[in-house]
């Protein structure tokens, strides 16, 4: 029986937002794809700097064991084959155990996730994020010039994530960006005990709680936070949804308007997925970010 990926948590992640590769896309943007080519091969022997993500995906490999590989992360990415030979000998150089990687040379690379069977994709690509969104998996637009991540918990792996248009449907944000604050919380709390329809990262969320029990002997944890500017009473809508998905989070906090990156500063996430873009850009001041696009607030200009 050959190898397969099922029962693994599978993150697909792009060449960019694993490593800082931002000098070499401004050369691709200012001339041309055989330029950024050539500066890749010239390059072979220079390691990459680590990018956005690569303290989550750091984290998320050392779930695996020599008996147990229960984390694949997957490179799925625009680049060249040769260009891909510089993320895999920077990838060793920098001690991850990576396997697998797709490279299409500037064709969108999204149609081989479901080949992957993957659970998150990360791309500094807006196209190919809305796409996978669109196909239904969960995916972000990573925001390169993020703050890193320190390895302040190098034994725990923190992940936060916006309510409304991330986790939950972007309903209730549909009502209160038509219609405003109080017709929110007046349809919240008509249907404080009626869930939420599923959001785009409800799968991932699954996920990592089913990684999370099923490592119960890996000296790696999980701690996950609900980071919303909803506030009481629109909260309880809210919780009570995550309570009928039968999925815990360790943190909820409603926020009610407050500033998202005094709080996070606070929690230290390896990431942050949120659907706006403000919150997005004063949240990677802090933290590593990525806007899930996806909703009313992502909708294309003129739709």
């Amino acid at each position: 029986m050959g190898f397969t990926l099922t029962g693994k948590l599978v993150v697909a992640i792009s060449s960019r937002a694993l490593f800082d590769f931002e000098e070499e896309n401004r050369v691709f943007e200012a001339t041309n794809d055989s330029a950024y080519m050539q500066l890749q091969q010239d390059r072979l022997a220079l390691p990459a700097k680590a990018g956005v993500a690569f303290a989550l995906v750091e984290k998320l490999l050392r779930f695996n064991t020599t008996d147990n590989a229960r984390v694949e992360v997957v490179i799925l990415s625009r680049n060249d084959p040769v260009s891909g030979l510089r993320v895999f000998r920077s990838a060793e150089h920098a001690g991850l155990k990576l396997e697998r990687g797709v490279f299409t040379r500037g064709r969108p690379p999204y149609h081989y996730l479901r080949s992957l069977r993957a659970n998150l994709f990360l791309s500094a690509n807006e196209h190919d994020v809305r796409e996978t969104l669109q196909a239904g998996f969960p995916a972000a637009l990573v925001y390169p010039q993020s703050n890193k991540s320190a390895q302040t918990n190098p034994c725990e792996i923190r992940i936060a994530f916006d309510g409304d248009a991330v986790l939950f449907s972007d309903e209730s944000e549909r009502i209160f960006q038509t219609h405003g604050l109080d017709a929110f919380v007046a349809h919240e709390t008509n249907f404080a005990k009626t869930p939420l329809p599923p959001g785009p990262f409800k799968p991932l969320l699954e996920a990592l709680q089913l990684l999370q029990s099923s490592a119960a002997d890996s000296p790696m944890s999980i701690r996950t936070a609900l980071v919303t500017a909803r506030s009481a009473p629109a909260h309880e809508r809210a919780i009570r949804t995550l309570m009928s998905w039968g999925i815990t989070v360790d943190e909820a906090m409603f926020l009610g308007g407050l500033d998202k990156s005094d709080f996070l500063r606070e929690f230290e996430p390896d990431f942050f997925f949120d659907d706006q873009t403000g919150h997005c850009m004063k949240a990677s001041e802090v933290a590593p970010t990525g806007q899930v696009m996806f909703g009313i607030s992502n909708a294309p200009k003129g739709s």
